[in-house]
């Protein structure tokens, strides 16, 4: 199996990247923060112990706390591929964040974002 570039990459390198998108758009780094803590089940202060450590990507995703059950629910195209099809369980994770801050930064409702 090919590891992909981006599982070890540092997330607080992207971190950045993705409050910029949304912050472009009127969103709140705190938004991107709720994202997050959705997903991963990460504490605030574990997501900012994450960011200090400069804990990789493939890393990120697999000490997460508790992966939300509800982000099968997320669909849709990003980067040319449909994230239900992704079969590799770390890009797909990968893949679920990035769908979630393309809504956030599209401007959809919190509540949709977080499958409510």
């Amino acid at each position: 199996m090919t590891t992909h570039k981006i599982y070890t990459m540092s997330f607080a390198r992207v971190y950045p990247l993705y409050i910029n998108k949304v912050e472009k758009k009127g969103r709140t780094k705190s938004e991107v923060d709720e994202i997050i803590r959705w997903l991963t089940g990460y504490s605030q202060e574990e997501l900012e112990v994450q960011l200090e450590k400069q804990t990789n990507f493939e890393t990120f995703f697999a000490e997460a706390p508790k992966m939300n059950p509800s982000r099968t629910l997320i669909k849709g195209v990003i980067c040319g591929v449909r994230v239900e099809e992704i079969e590799e369980s770390t890009m797909r994770e990968i893949r679920y964040l990035d769908k979630l801050i393309d809504e956030l930064a599209k401007g959809k409702a919190m509540e949709k974002i977080l499958r409510k």
